[in-house]
């Protein structure tokens, strides 16, 4: 006879309703539905990507072609068990221990204008998450070029140890939006709190957005 399958000793819709009974009210149905882009999975990545998939955000798509190093762990969501292997493997395996109800799909790989079509064109919404600002330029420019319709959220201005209160976001145009404080690098150094804080702004932009709240 078939045994029903369990987590944590409960019935596999059990266990999903409860995860979602603190969500906002009539917002399950919407973040279940909803794909979204992560490019790059370090601090930015790692932190947005367990936001989304706690609230249930129903497919993700990573893509980052590092792997982690001992430098990563003061900011990024890896422990000391994954270094050396690829974010993007460790990441989905860390989310899917977060929420088993949604899909992942994860792609070691370094985007190029010539590839960004290839891993990000099925996303509702695409999420820039790199460290490097030739990086982060090269999106902003290949998807207001290749995807001018689709939503995108960036983030510049985390180092450092400044006041939170300075990183904000901001809608520079109908379909971009950028987190941060606009001005502090990476040479300044970079930890978990402001990167965090960086990250919970574009992840709640994210959120907004799947939810119809298309303004700041």
């Amino acid at each position: 006879m078939h045994t029903p399958p369990v987590i944590q000793g409960q019935a596999p819709d059990q266990v999903y309703t409860q995860m979602k009974a603190r969500n906002v009210t009539a917002s399950t149905a919407k973040l279940s539905a909803a794909h979204v882009a992560i490019a790059g999975a370090g601090g930015l990545g790692s932190n947005i990507a367990i936001a989304l998939a706690r609230i249930g955000v129903g497919t993700l798509t990573l893509v980052d072609f590092d792997v982690i190093e001992l430098s990563n762990l003061n900011r990024q969501q890896y422990k000391l068990s994954q270094v050396g292997m690829p974010k993007v493997t460790a990441l989905k395996q860390n989310l899917q221990e977060f929420n088993p109800f949604i899909t992942i799909h994860a792609y070691q790989e370094k985007l190029t204008p010539a590839t960004i079509s290839k891993y990000l064109s099925s996303a509702d919404i695409i999420c820039e998450a790199f460290d490097a600002p030739q990086e982060k330029a090269m999106l902003l420019e290949a998807v207001g070029t290749q995807f001018p319709a689709k939503p995108l959220v960036m983030a510049t201005g985390m180092a450092g140890i400044h006041s939170a209160n300075t990183i904000t976001t901001k809608q520079l145009r109908p379909n971009l939006y950028i987190a941060g404080d606009g001005t502090s690098t990476g040479a300044k150094g970079l930890m978990a709190p402001r990167v965090m804080i960086a990250a919970g702004h574009e992840a709640n932009m994210i959120t907004r957005l799947i939810l119809g709240k298309t303004t700041i």
